[in-house]
Parts: C-alpha cells; structure tokens; sequence
C-alpha cells in the first residue's frame, strides 16, 4: 500500500521560507515521479511543481525561480523548497504519485497525502 506522508508547512511572514518534505512508502521510490498540487480555500486543486523519476524538474509558471522541488532516493522523500513566500501561496500543499498522462492534471496522479498547511502573512 502506497503511503505518503507531508511535512514542514507552517506560518511564514511574506518573504520567507519554508521546505516541505513529503515520505514515500510502499513504492519503488527511485522509479516513480511525483508532484506537489496545493489547494487554496474556496479554489480548485492546482499544480505546483513535479519531479521525475530521471530528475527532470516542472513548474507552474507563479511559483518559478522561487519554489524548488528535489527527491532523495536514498530516503524516499521529495521535497519542496519554498522562497520568497507571498500571501497568495497560502493553501494546503499535497504530493502525489505520477500515474501518466499530462503532467499538471490532478487526474494523472495516483496517492494523494494528507497535505500540510502552508500560511503566509502580508
């Protein structure tokens, strides 16, 4: 059974940091790609970022030059490196597992986490 399991969200003043991590396990990690959505409240589910199984990286265009996605074979997470934060990156930031199909559609992925809370101050 797939699991996945985030971490790391919080309160942030504008401007800062945070970087998620999302464990995977129940999964040949290393052979999988995986993305990160986030769901602001009252708004739809909407691609953030994705990291192939070669490594090959994926964003949308909002969060490019700020967020940085980055997988750890070695210890089956992926993560998501958060800079320069703004008010409207508040929302519950999920990882997923890549299923095929187009890269940034909720309905290509497989197992959804629990999501972590990410909230940004002005």
């Amino acid at each position: 059974q797939v699991q996945l399991v985030e971490s790391g969200g919080g309160l942030v003043q504008a401007g800062g940091s945070l970087r998620l991590s999302c464990a995977a396990a129940g999964l040949t990690f290393s052979r999988r790609s995986l993305g990160w959505f986030r769901q602001a409240q009252g708004k739809e589910r909407e691609f953030v970022s994705r990291v192939s199984w070669s490594g090959d990286t994926y964003y949308v265009d909002s969060v490019k030059g700020r967020f940085t996605i980055s997988r750890d074979n070695a210890k089956n997470t992926v993560y998501l490196q958060m800079n320069s934060l703004k008010p409207d990156d508040t929302a519950v930031y999920y990882c997923a597992t890549f299923t095929g199909g187009g890269y940034a559609s909720t309905s290509s992925y497989g197992t959804w986490g629990q999501g972590t809370q990410v909230t940004v101050s002005s």
